[in-house]
């Protein structure tokens, strides 16, 4: 059996310089049957739950106060209870960082049995930190019986994105065999993950067909009422006038202009069916005239047209209401994109002033 009864690490009193430390009134069991001599204040003052076994010990008039700490390798005991006597303020983070590098998960279970808030999270965030594929199951399973939502998410997490090798793992065999329920509850997780990156992919998705629309009703918008040039983009290099600048949005004006211009000559529109292109121009120019609050002077063909009828059907359909409140929110959304910000707090107070805001201080 060792003894530690010459550590330093277990006497704080050393650490500040006193040599006149008392003597160690209690002593630390561990399953090896290895032997650490403590205080007892320290242990009481550190944890709830060591302070009641000390005063159970206390109580079978013990002449020295026992406590068995059992189930963990006695290098994690002695390393908790160093810790324990820093109180988790004078030792350093490097010290705790390599404490938790060796025995992280020992840590972990040790300050949520004995209730050493401080050291648990210490444990739980750099056990997390640490976390390979190999080891998710297992530590998954610690988090659970640990109460450590941290450890538990970022077990998941790496779950689901890097499964083949947690399907590797001895770990997860073993979780087949013996832990169903665990092993549903991965599963779940990672088929609830795929369906919200779906959700996410369609929505990005459709905020990105919005946003071309709106783009559209102001290249629709521009070639109807001031025309569009078929400068380049190169060509602002070279001197153009600004007004005839190039169009911030090239490719989608092109676009435009070319379907304006099939819509100009093509004899298929009153046909049976029609054509597909001549039918997406007219579904533009309605969008346009639903965005459109310029009842007698705007440039744009059909927009009256289109507002007249909406007029006499008194109300559109749902989804087509639903469109034309996204393109608008697509609109103010791009509007907050475009907006400078102050670059300092002068040039926002020059701001406010111009606006009669001086009694705001913003110093």
């Amino acid at each position: 059996m060792r003894d530690f009864e010459g550590s330093n690490g277990l006497r704080r009193w050393h650490e500040a310089g006193d040599e006149s430390a008392p003597s160690t009134d209690a002593r630390i069991v561990t399953s090896d049957g290895e032997s650490i001599p403590a205080h007892s204040s320290v242990l009481a003052s550190a944890s709830s739950v060591l302070d009641r076994m000390l005063d159970k010990s206390q109580k079978n008039c013990m002449l020295e106060r026992t406590i068995h700490i059992l189930g963990v390798p006695c290098d994690a005991v002695l390393a908790f209870v160093q810790l324990l006597y820093s109180s988790g303020t004078s030792v350093s983070s490097r010290d705790i960082e390599e404490a938790i590098e060796k025995h992280g998960a020992a840590l972990l279970v040790l300050s949520h049995a004995y209730r050493v808030e401080w050291l648990k999270k210490e444990a739980e965030s750099g056990t997390a930190a640490r976390l390979t594929a190999e080891r998710v199951v297992d530590m998954l399973k610690l988090a659970k019986l640990c109460d450590a939502p941290k450890l538990y998410l970022r077990c998941m997490r790496l779950a689901a994105k890097d499964f083949g090798a947690v399907q590797q793992s001895e770990a997860w065999r073993f979780l087949q065999l013996h832990d169903p329920a665990v092993e549903r509850e991965i599963l779940q997780f990672l088929e609830e993950t795929d369906q919200r990156e779906r959700r996410w992919r369609r929505t990005k998705e459709a905020q990105e067909v919005y946003h071309q629309l709106n783009e559209a009703m102001e290249c629709l918008h521009q070639i109807c009422s001031e025309g569009c040039t078929n400068v380049g983009p190169n060509d602002a290099r070279r001197g153009v006038p600004p007004s005839r600048r190039p169009c911030a949005r090239v490719r989608t004006c092109e676009g435009l202009r070319q379907l304006i211009r099939h819509f100009a000559a093509c004899g298929r529109k009153s046909a049976d069916g029609g054509c597909l292109h001549c039918r997406r121009m007219l579904q533009l120019f309605r969008l346009h005239s639903s965005l459109c609050h310029r009842r007698h002077s705007c440039s744009v063909p059909f927009c009256s047209q289109f507002k007249s009828r909406m007029q006499k059907e008194g109300k559109e359909d749902v989804t087509w209401r639903l469109l034309v409140k996204k393109v608008i929110v697509a609109r103010v959304m791009s509007g907050f994109a475009k907006r400078k910000v102050p670059e300092d707090n002068n040039t926002l107070r020059a701001g406010l002033r111009s606006r009669g805001g001086n009694k705001w201080n913003l110093n």
